[in-house]
């Protein structure tokens, strides 16, 4: 058993001596490498391009995308079972507000119309007879001719009548809205964007039997980023490219109505809403757009090219030239786009920012401004 123990010993020594050379070895070479890296550098000049930050008005746009979706758009349901008689209407047909769209077996409502309106006479007959009757027997009570408990049970009579007579104006005004329910109609004017099911079928209360679309507008959320987000605000122009269509009607104008005043998180984002006028129904509903936003003017902008920027653990970076030589700033910026930087804090108007030639310098080497952009022994 030592025996063992003093084999794995020396096994777990030799493998920790090899670790320990290999490591050594790759340290070296590194070593070795960044030390020849200095000594090829050294008296070696880098000829860059430089230039200093500008102050300009930017106006500030950003793409994004989404989909144009119809304003209002629902499916219209049966609100009473029936068959199918007659369908009024077609796919891709334009309705009005209140169009009948189709008609449904009326026999069953139809007689059950009948059945409440006999119910409902009957019951308005009893309460008139019971209301006469009351009158009447106030009259002979003034008289004294009958009792107390007589009047009462009248009384008693007519109010059980009153109620009769309100529960057969209920089952009247139902059987009304049920055979009213076999005529469908849309709620909203619209396109027929779909038809489910043709004569003959059985529509269930619920069942949907058309879907509409007002495509008058077209709708589509855009998510904002929450950098972005002050620079956009309701009223503003948004530009739609609609890669599907052509001509005319590849480009379109949206405006902003509606800004979200909470994030949604974890993106952090804004949700806007932007519509189209469609009226003259040159688009479709539904079709992919890529939005371009058009934000407020920023007045008085520190803006640096975006060739002089360099990313460095994941920041925003670029070169001074202080004393002939390129020293490193870290950056925070604003709007980025249209091959501009807005800078809000790192550098002022008074530094002089290398703008070219990027590839060629590190921190701390020794640069000369040229057009060229070449090295120089």
């Amino acid at each position: 058993m030592n025996f063992q123990d003093k084999r794995l010993r020396i096994l777990i020594i030799g493998v920790v001596i090899i670790l320990g050379i290999v490591a050594f070895r790759v340290i070296s070479n590194i070593m070795a490498r960044n030390e020849q890296a200095n000594k090829s550098n050294q008296g070696r000049t880098a000829v860059i391009m430089a230039a200093y930050p500008k102050r300009q008005t930017i106006v500030p746009k950003f793409r994004f995308s989404g989909t144009l979706d119809p304003i209002w758009q629902a499916d219209v349901a049966a609100k009473v079972d029936g068959r199918i008689e007659q369908v009024l209407v077609q796919e891709g047909q334009a309705v009005e507000a209140g169009q009948s769209l189709v008609v449904l077996e009326q026999v069953d409502t139809a007689a059950g119309l009948m059945n409440a309106k006999g119910s409902y006479l009957d019951a308005k007959t009893n309460y008139e007879k019971a209301r006469m009757d009351v009158k009447r027997y106030e009259a002979l009570y003034e008289r004294g001719a009958v009792s107390k408990e007589a009047l009462d049970n009248m009384r008693f009579a007519l109010e059980n009548a009153r109620g009769k007579l309100d529960a057969a104006k209920g089952s009247l005004a139902s059987a009304e809205s049920s055979l009213g329910g076999t005529t469908v109609t849309t709620p909203r004017a619209g396109v027929v964007q779909k038809r489910y099911y043709q004569e003959g079928y059985y529509a269930k209360v619920g069942t949907a039997l058309f879907n509409i679309a007002d495509i008058s507008v077209l709708s589509a959320k855009i998510d904002i980023p929450e950098g972005y987000v002050s620079s956009v605000a309701v009223g503003g122009k948004v530009e739609f490219t609609i890669p599907s269509m052509s001509g005319e009607n590849k480009k379109v104008e949206g405006t902003i109505v509606r800004i979200s005043p909470v994030a949604v998180q974890p993106s952090r984002t804004f949700e806007a809403e932007v519509v189209v006028d469609n009226r003259d129904n040159r688009l479709r509903g539904g079709v992919y757009a890529e939005a371009l936003i058009t934000a407020i003017p920023k007045d008085n902008v520190l803006t640096i090219p975006m060739t002089a920027i360099s990313m460095r653990d994941d920041q925003r970076t670029c070169y001074v030239i202080e004393d002939g030589k390129a020293v490193r700033k870290v950056l925070t910026t604003g709007y980025i786009g249209e091959n501009l930087v807005e800078v809000l804090n790192g550098i002022t108007e008074k530094d002089y920012i290398i703008t070219g030639g990027l590839n060629k310098i590190r921190e701390g080497v020794s640069v000369k401004v040229s057009e060229k952009g070449t090295d120089k022994e």
